[in-house]
């Protein structure tokens, strides 16, 4: 008995290789490659892919930051693409059937996080396009426990993004004890802050964006912001106490000192809420958090389930993210553009050109 299920008829099953962009050592280049097409094992999907976005995480695969790392790696976790064959054992998802694949690469089941149903935090976690190639290819090898059902509506070049970075924001905003009418800031309007801003404003939080410089505050209204707070003119602690404090800020600035300064805009029992890796040490003034019950936390983006919730959502209130588009083979110009910020706000590459 075959192991897979095999392509969809008409496009792919005569395809014998995949075009893929990987790295082969730390600091190296994207290379193009091509390899023969791989099968999915017991429990994997394959994916055509029609578009991956590029995040700023993928730095790590790039320098060879990641612990353990093992190279040649192909990067990408904002994966979205159709289903074209399918390993044994796999239940629920059908040749044809459209997914995607974010930065959760599947669970083991049997540690004590899994056990508890928290997949997010299982002890030997996969991380896509880490532990396992990732979606900078025409096709892609995913656990099925990973993958995650995209509507076949909403373009590829923008459900990418809502993989990693909107359902980062929108998992986070959800898990926190915020409710409607509460205030809740955004610090930074990038790729992820921007998407940040049209969450908060869409589940119904007064939403504040923070960022530098009052040239953005027309920009942070377009996205739903109802207050803007410019840190240049020194007065956010007092801006932020004419509203309450904020019960939640969310920090998407990967800067230590721009994180700790957030915990003097928040109200009592306000939290900031930490979903963008800092390098260096976060220093708060522990009279600070005393005085006002307030804390600092992290939060994981998410899995499966967590992916769908978000685009679904996302569909259902208008939210997109602001997305530049290039073609696979254009990696390294792609990635510098997003390692620059110069990119408004999410850098994808699509791979249509690659299936005909």
């Amino acid at each position: 008995m075959s192991l897979c299920v095999h392509a969809l008829a008409g496009y792919e099953g005569v395809m014998s290789t995949m075009i893929a962009m990987q790295v082969s050592r730390a600091g190296g280049p994207f290379e193009r490659v091509e390899r023969p097409m791989p099968e999915p094992g017991p429990g994997q999907l394959r994916l055509r892919v029609e578009a991956c976005g590029i995040c700023h995480s993928d730095m790590v695969v790039k320098q060879g930051f990641w612990p353990g790392l093992v190279f040649p790696r192909i990067p990408g976790h904002e994966v979205v693409g159709f289903i074209d064959a399918i390993g044994a054992g796999v239940h629920g998802w059908s040749v044809g059937d459209r997914a995607g694949v974010g930065w959760h690469g599947g669970q083991c089941f049997h540690c004590d996080p899994c056990r508890h149903g928290d997949f997010a935090m299982c002890g030997t976690g996969k991380i896509t396009g880490i532990s396992h190639d990732g979606g900078y290819a025409s096709h892609m090898i995913a656990p099925a426990a990973s993958a995650a059902r995209v509507p076949k509506e909403i373009p590829a070049a923008e459900a990418g993004p809502l993989l990693c970075a909107g359902l980062t924001m929108f998992n986070a905003l959800r898990h926190t004890a915020a409710r409607a009418g509460d205030v809740v800031a955004i610090q930074g309007i990038g790729g992820l802050g921007h998407l940040g801003v049209q969450f908060a404003a869409k589940m119904g939080f007064h939403t504040v964006a923070i960022s530098r410089g009052a040239d953005k505050e027309g920009f942070a209204r377009q996205l739903g912001a109802h207050t803007y707070v410019d840190t240049n003119d020194g007065r956010f602690e007092e801006q932020m106490r004419a509203l309450g404090g904020a019960k939640v800020a969310l920090a998407t600035a990967p800067n230590s000192d721009a994180i700790a300064s957030l915990v003097g805009g928040l109200g009592i029992d306000g939290q900031v809420v930490v979903v963008a890796a800092a390098m260096e040490p976060i220093k708060v003034n522990g009279l600070a958090l005393i005085n006002g019950r307030r804390s600092v936390k992290g939060w994981y983006s998410g899995v499966a389930t967590d992916a769908e919730e978000t685009i679904r959502f996302a569909v259902q209130a208008g939210i997109k993210p602001l997305v530049e588009t290039f073609p696979l083979e254009q990696a390294e110009a792609a990635y510098e553009r997003m390692m620059s910020n110069q990119a408004r706000f999410r850098v994808v590459l699509t791979m249509d050109h690659l299936h005909g």
